[in-house]
């Protein structure tokens, strides 16, 4: 794929060395933390288990060399943190986004670690990251990126040790070429040292719609608690990708009118309802889903706050806060997102009665999934896709009755409530295995 003059007039605007990354205005790991906290004393732990519960196993970051089409070379940062291993491997997705922070990446392991533990999977928690805008590279300056930062980390990732998957502005395609580097390395073929991979290689059947899938089953049951008619209802959904655009399928096969979505550069909204096939081609066709000509444009914090039954944030960090969360006219919130919700805005919206179906219960269909394509790849065996659906509604429809009983149980959030028996599974690994040495 080529690369357009005015692409690498982007890429080569500074004339000095690319800067480091900015110190977060907001602390995502601190966030974390701090719901770990809140959790960890409903269910009264101890010091010493909090001290080794809050702090991430592992933390490496690379600086490496990618050589361009062009032949210059341009140096890039990344990151790979494991929280847990206490449970089993660890598991979690690589980003490539221009705003990765080790924070960032610190954060999303730690509630990788919760999210595996609240729907059952035998994983601790994971998660990588490159500092790079991926649109302002060709597909071979991606592939040598990809291939590079593999190797940096080749020494913490297996199907034993930690399997990474894709996440923001990664795809099948990353991980075919991460499992070919590491297979590689190595010697032989590892299919199940990454899952999201083409079909070819092994992936499963059902894995790409398997958050924005598993999401929607969350709200299917929600609805029920809330006596919610999914066919009565208007859905809002912030982030047009992978999980977002399926979701938005799903919601509307429901009978729910979709009356609002986004994507990074913003929104459309139309109170009667989207035409969703005609969103996606109009996305296909402009690269955005503004401009359609069948609804008015809106920002993306002005989609927040829209008039509807189900909001879905399917887009990135940070999106609710205790600015905006008095605001939400949602009753039913869905994160597909890692990490929309501030604890701030979490607190609100509860008192509000505002329902939250927080992200370590409600995408945790895209890493059930994946855990389902790590048992094929180890049994050589494939399942079907209706296999696949049927098991990722069965773990979704348990884990949403356990943690709505905790939270009836202890009087807290669905949040609280998630965290306190992701929580207590982990902590109950942790004391059983001990210390060593």
């Amino acid at each position: 794929m080529a690369v357009t003059e005015d692409v690498l007039a982007q890429r080569r605007a500074p004339a000095t060395p690319r800067p480091a990354a900015a110190p977060d205005a907001h602390d995502l790991f601190a966030t974390a933390v701090e719901q770990f906290q809140i959790a960890a004393d409903v269910l009264g732990l101890d010091d010493d288990m909090r001290r080794v519960l809050s702090h991430c196993q592992t933390e490496l970051t690379v600086n490496f060399p990618v050589e361009m089409d062009d032949g210059s070379v341009q140096m890039f940062t990344g990151h790979r943190v494991q929280h847990n291993s206490g449970p089993g491997p660890t598991k979690g997705g690589i980003r490539y986004h221009q705003s990765v922070t080790v924070s960032e990446v610190k954060a999303l392991a730690m509630w990788m670690t919760w999210k595996c533990a609240v729907v059952g999977l035998p994983f601790g928690g994971a998660k990588g990251g490159v500092r790079v805008n991926p649109k302002l590279l060709s597909q071979s300056e991606l592939q040598n990126l990809t291939r590079r930062y593999t190797a940096e980390i080749a020494m913490m990732i297996g199907p034993t040790k930690d399997i990474p998957a894709p996440d923001v502005n990664t795809n099948p395609q990353v991980m075919a070429w991460l499992m070919d580097t590491y297979s590689m390395q190595v010697g032989y073929s590892v299919p199940g040292v990454t899952t999201g991979k083409p079909l070819v290689l092994g992936g499963s059947e059902g894995r790409n719609e398997a958050t924005g899938r598993g999401c929607v089953f969350a709200v299917e049951e929600a609805a029920g608690v809330l006596g919610l008619d999914l066919g009565r209802t208007r859905t809002v959904v912030q982030g047009f990708g992978n999980a977002g655009s399926v979701a938005a399928r799903l919601m509307a096969e429901h009978g729910s009118a979709v009356v609002a979505v986004s994507d990074s550069r913003g929104g459309i909204y139309n109170p009667s309802g989207l035409d969703l096939a005609a969103v996606t081609a109009h996305k296909a066709r402009t690269g955005s889903v503004q401009g359609f000509g069948g609804a008015d444009d809106v920002s993306n914090e002005e989609l927040l706050l829209l008039d509807c039954d189900v909001l879905i944030p399917a887009a990135l960090e940070n999106q609710i806060d205790a600015e905006n969360a008095p605001r939400i006219k949602a009753r039913l919130i869905a994160e597909a997102a890692n990490g929309p919700t501030s604890p701030e805005a979490d607190d609100i919206l509860h008192d509000r009665g505002v329902l939250v179906l927080p992200d370590i219960f409600a995408n945790a269909g895209g890493v059930t999934v994946s855990y389902f394509e790590w048992v094929q790849a180890l049994q050589a065996f494939p399942w079907t896709e209706r296999e696949v659906n049927e098991r990722l509604r069965l773990i979704m429809t348990r884990a949403f009755a356990a943690v709505h009983e905790t939270g009836q149980k202890h009087g807290v959030h669905l949040r609280t409530a998630a965290l306190v028996r992701g929580i207590a599974r982990v902590a109950e690994f942790t004391r059983v295995r001990g210390i060593y040495p």
